[in-house]
Protein backbone atom coordinates (compact mmCIF):
# COMPACT_ATOMS: atom_id res chain seq x y z
CA UNK A 1 0.00 0.00 0.00
CA UNK A 2 1.15 3.63 -0.68
CA UNK A 3 1.31 5.76 2.27
CA UNK A 4 -1.64 8.08 0.86
CA UNK A 5 -3.90 5.32 0.47
CA UNK A 6 -2.99 4.46 4.51
CA UNK A 7 -4.08 8.16 5.61
CA UNK A 8 -7.53 8.95 6.38
CA UNK A 9 -8.65 12.38 4.88
CA UNK A 10 -9.20 15.42 7.48
CA UNK A 11 -12.14 17.11 7.60
CA UNK A 12 -12.16 20.53 6.25
CA UNK A 13 -14.34 23.48 7.97
CA UNK A 14 -14.61 26.73 7.79
CA UNK A 15 -12.45 29.50 9.68
CA UNK A 16 -15.47 30.75 11.55
CA UNK A 17 -16.11 27.26 12.33
CA UNK A 18 -12.85 26.83 13.90
CA UNK A 19 -12.72 30.00 16.23
CA UNK A 20 -16.09 29.09 17.55
CA UNK A 21 -15.04 25.42 18.25
CA UNK A 22 -12.25 26.37 20.17
CA UNK A 23 -13.62 28.43 22.99
CA UNK A 24 -10.55 29.09 25.41
CA UNK A 25 -7.95 27.29 26.91
CA UNK A 26 -7.83 25.44 29.63
CA UNK A 27 -5.08 27.12 32.21
CA UNK A 28 -4.53 25.37 35.58
CA UNK A 29 -1.54 23.28 37.27
CA UNK A 30 -2.59 20.37 36.16
CA UNK A 31 -2.78 21.48 32.23
CA UNK A 32 0.53 23.09 32.69
CA UNK A 33 2.27 20.18 33.92
CA UNK A 34 1.07 18.47 30.63
CA UNK A 35 1.86 21.21 28.24
CA UNK A 36 5.65 19.67 29.03
CA UNK A 37 4.38 16.72 27.07
CA UNK A 38 3.12 18.44 24.35
CA UNK A 39 -0.61 18.27 25.39
CA UNK A 40 -2.34 21.33 25.16
CA UNK A 41 -5.92 21.70 26.75
CA UNK A 42 -8.75 23.46 25.44
CA UNK A 43 -12.29 24.34 26.60
CA UNK A 44 -15.03 23.51 23.55
CA UNK A 45 -18.54 23.18 22.77
CA UNK A 46 -20.29 20.08 24.13
CA UNK A 47 -21.50 19.71 20.42
CA UNK A 48 -17.72 19.98 19.29
CA UNK A 49 -16.43 15.94 17.78
CA UNK A 50 -12.52 14.91 17.79
CA UNK A 51 -12.10 15.62 14.26
CA UNK A 52 -13.61 19.49 14.50
CA UNK A 53 -11.19 20.11 17.06
CA UNK A 54 -8.09 18.65 15.54
CA UNK A 55 -9.18 20.25 12.52
CA UNK A 56 -9.80 23.74 14.35
CA UNK A 57 -6.02 23.41 16.54
CA UNK A 58 -4.24 22.53 13.17
CA UNK A 59 -5.84 25.42 11.19
CA UNK A 60 -5.59 28.12 13.97
CA UNK A 61 -2.07 27.09 15.14
CA UNK A 62 -0.35 25.42 12.43
CA UNK A 63 0.45 22.68 14.24
CA UNK A 64 0.04 18.86 13.78
CA UNK A 65 -2.23 17.03 15.93
CA UNK A 66 -1.70 13.40 16.94
CA UNK A 67 -4.62 12.94 19.46
CA UNK A 68 -7.69 14.65 20.56
CA UNK A 69 -9.14 13.18 24.13
CA UNK A 70 -12.55 14.73 24.98
CA UNK A 71 -14.18 14.34 28.55
CA UNK A 72 -17.68 16.32 29.60
CA UNK A 73 -17.32 18.08 32.94
CA UNK A 74 -20.37 18.17 35.02
CA UNK A 75 -21.76 21.57 36.46
CA UNK A 76 -21.04 21.77 39.83
CA UNK A 77 -24.53 22.47 42.84
CA UNK A 78 -23.82 25.48 44.50
CA UNK A 79 -25.39 27.11 47.17
CA UNK A 80 -25.86 31.58 47.05
CA UNK A 81 -27.37 32.72 50.21
CA UNK A 82 -29.51 29.66 50.94
CA UNK A 83 -30.75 28.79 47.15
CA UNK A 84 -29.18 25.93 45.30
CA UNK A 85 -27.96 26.52 41.47
CA UNK A 86 -25.92 24.56 38.71
CA UNK A 87 -23.10 25.54 36.69
CA UNK A 88 -23.42 24.52 33.15
CA UNK A 89 -21.45 21.35 31.66
CA UNK A 90 -18.69 22.16 29.81
CA UNK A 91 -16.60 19.90 27.82
CA UNK A 92 -12.64 19.68 27.78
CA UNK A 93 -10.59 18.54 25.19
CA UNK A 94 -6.76 17.58 25.41
CA UNK A 95 -4.95 17.59 22.19
CA UNK A 96 -1.51 16.12 22.09
CA UNK A 97 0.97 17.52 19.77
CA UNK A 98 3.78 15.58 17.17
CA UNK A 99 7.33 15.82 18.94
CA UNK A 100 8.55 19.24 18.98
CA UNK A 101 5.79 21.29 18.64
CA UNK A 102 4.04 23.61 21.12
CA UNK A 103 1.61 25.74 21.32
CA UNK A 104 2.29 29.61 22.86
CA UNK A 105 -1.16 30.58 24.61
CA UNK A 106 0.08 33.79 26.28
CA UNK A 107 0.49 35.62 22.23
CA UNK A 108 -2.62 34.79 21.32
CA UNK A 109 -4.90 33.44 18.04
CA UNK A 110 -4.15 36.15 14.91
Amino acid sequence: MSETATKKPGIVISREKMYQTILSPVITEKATGLAEQSQVTFKVPLSATKPEIKASVEGLFGVTVLAVNTLVMKGKTKRVRGREGVRSDWKKAVVRLAEGQSIDLTTGLA
